[in-house]
């Protein structure tokens, strides 16, 4: 029998079970820290509060979701302490493999479904080069019968440290690869037309369109960005606080990506994008935020969970 599944991405900002810097600590002193990890220096950090890790919970739960793919996760004993603490062990089954940041920002999944086969690709290479900045984190379930592949992801930011004004530019290049190289997992997996299979992409790809860092993913015939079914002003994900006053600060940059297959089984499935978490600056939302959401923080994210239920 078919069966309904909720499925969810959401970017959670920092999710940590450590300090974390005090946002008067220059740049150049966050990155001797990291480099330095095993020094604590108290007069960099300041506590990360349960307030914003409720925020962060109340966003999950709106989701609803059946399975939910995380980014910024620091680790799996977080995601544990975190999952058991805020979401009374709603999920039972938790995954996330130490990736490649050096922010130890790994992506990670929460699951009412236990897993079949769970797999890395971290360590994919072009050249010299690590492909993914974190992870393509591939997670197979059985639905019913159904198999059923996760591509979890969270691609290069747009923020370029050595150029901030010109990051998005500078950073496209890697974006390019990674779309390029996810979509050699998909095909070496399903073959050269994986428009039958039952798979989604999903995850923060840090840009949005049009974009030469995500077009090889994006423009293939046998994907469909679902959040596109919504009116256009009402596709952001994603709101940039700081962003300069000639720039849009809501973007969609968060993305659930259906097969062919799953897409046109659900021909009416919508996305729902929960708002109610950001930040009391995000003006362009107007309706209700979770109790104790503050003008700048606390927040649940400056990303929005994106989540969708179709017919597996």
């Amino acid at each position: 029998m078919p069966k309904n599944l909720t499925i969810a991405t959401f970017n959670c900002e920092n999710l940590f079970k450590r300090f974390k810097f005090s946002s008067k600590v220059s740049q150049a002193k966050k990155d001797a820290a990291i480099a330095n990890g095993f020094i604590m220096d108290d007069g960099l950090f300041v506590t990360l509060i349960d307030e914003e890790k409720e925020l962060t919970a109340q966003a999950i739960k709106a989701t609803d979701a059946d399975i939910i793919c995380l980014q910024e996760v620091e680790n799996l004993d977080t995601l544990k302490s975190f999952q058991s603490q805020f979401l009374a062990g709603k999920y039972p089954y938790k995954y996330l493999i130490d990736g490649n940041d050096p922010r130890l920002i790994d992506v990670a999944v929460l699951s009412k479904v236990e897993a079949t086969h769970l797999i890395t690709h971290q360590f994919d290479k072009k050249g010299n080069s690590l492909v993914f900045s974190r992870d393509c984190l591939e997670i197979e379930f059985n639905i019913e019968g159904t198999p059923l592949t996760l591509f979890v992801n969270h691609f290069k930011s747009m923020l370029d440290k050595s150029d901030p004004k010109a990051g998005l530019e500078n950073t496209m290049a890697k974006r390019k690869i990674q779309s390029e190289r996810l979509v050699e997992i998909i095909t070496n997996k399903f073959g050269n037309d994986p428009s039958k299979e039952h798979f989604i992409v999903l995850g923060d790809l840090n840009d949005f369109m049009p974009s030469a860092g995500l077009e090889p993913l994006l423009c293939q015939p046998w994907l469909e960005n679902v959040v596109a079914r919504l009116d256009p002003a009402e596709q952001w994900t994603h709101y940039w606080d700081g962003a300069p006053k000639s720039e849009d600060p809501y973007k969609q940059i968060d993305y659930l990506l259906l097969s062919k297959k799953l897409a046109t089984q659900n021909p009416n499935a919508l996305p729902n994008i929960i708002r109610q978490g950001l930040c009391l600056n995000a003006k362009k939302y107007r309706g209700e935020r979770f109790e104790g959401v503050g003008k700048k923080n606390p927040a649940a994210s400056d990303h929005c969970p994106v989540a969708i239920t179709i017919t597996i």
